[in-house]
């Protein structure tokens, strides 16, 4: 571009501005004033929005005992087959994928980030690495062994619904009742009777807690009152599941509540 195409430029820009300057000159401050304010209310608007829609987590976190069959469901639900789910997971199964019952539903679908944390006593710290971005927990208990497992399960289970970063957020916890499909297995409504008396118990015996643990934990139930899960800060839900057949129906659906399309 020469030097005097350059010039021109400039010249039609300053016309430009001057018009402009001439035109805002002419509008009542009143009218000018309300049109900033909603170019303006309209901008931080939008930012919300966007914020809002960064942060809303896609994450579910799947724990439980070892052995409760949390990788069989991982597998279920990423590949439909429960086919690498038969060794007991020493890391975290981590992964973003679209349910495998939606990957022939046309239209947009948002992945969901799955995390199978291990059950073992060990490894439960990595479960405080996942907790504050889930959308959702899944506490995965199995059916056949429950009893023998009932304390250890149910100790567990406490930790989590008592932690900050579940309590303060409202993150909404599925008790799935895991392996029902086999005929020794006990029926949802006596796991979860089970599980109300066994944490009834512990809140009980937990009453003296220390100074450093105050800002980490929460108090469960109503004093003076038996412990029932309708009590909780979060919404409990009850359902059942058999990750060997790949019957967990109720799974998805719990997902998809808290993880919106």
């Amino acid at each position: 571009m020469d030097k005097e195409k350059v010039e021109q430029l400039k010249i039609q820009m300053q016309l430009w501005l001057n018009e402009a300057e001439e035109f805002i000159n002419h509008i009542p401050p009143v009218q000018l004033y309300t049109a900033v304010g909603v170019v303006l209310f309209s901008f931080i608007l939008l930012l919300i929005i966007r914020l809002f829609k960064r942060t809303t987590s896609n994450t579910i976190v799947l724990a439980g005992l070892s052995g409760s069959g949390k990788t069989y469901l991982f597998y279920q639900l990423r590949d439909g087959s429960a086919h690498q789910g038969t060794v007991t997971s020493m890391e975290p199964n981590e992964d973003s994928f679209i349910l495998h019952s939606e990957e022939d539903k046309k239209g947009k679908l948002r992945l969901v980030h799955v995390v199978d944390v291990p059950g073992h006593s060990r490894l439960r710290p990595k479960l405080d690495e996942f907790l504050p971005q889930a959308a959702g927990i899944v506490f995965v208990v199995d059916s056949v062994e429950f009893l023998p497992n009932c304390r250890p399960a149910s100790e567990y289970l406490y930790e989590i619904l008592t932690k900050a970063s579940v309590v303060k957020k409202k993150v909404p916890v599925l008790l799935l009742c895991n392996k029902v499909d086999k005929v020794t297995a006990h029926t949802t409504e006596f796991i979860r009777k089970q599980l109300e008396k066994e944490i009834d118990k512990l809140r009980t015996s937990r009453t003296a807690v220390s100074d450093a643990d105050i800002s980490n934990e929460y108090t469960l139930g109503v004093p003076g009152e038996p412990f029932s899960f309708s009590q909780c800060h979060n919404r409990i839900i009850v359902a059942e599941a058999s990750g060997l057949i790949g019957e967990i129906s109720q799974l998805e659906k719990f997902i998809r509540e808290n993880v919106k399309p």
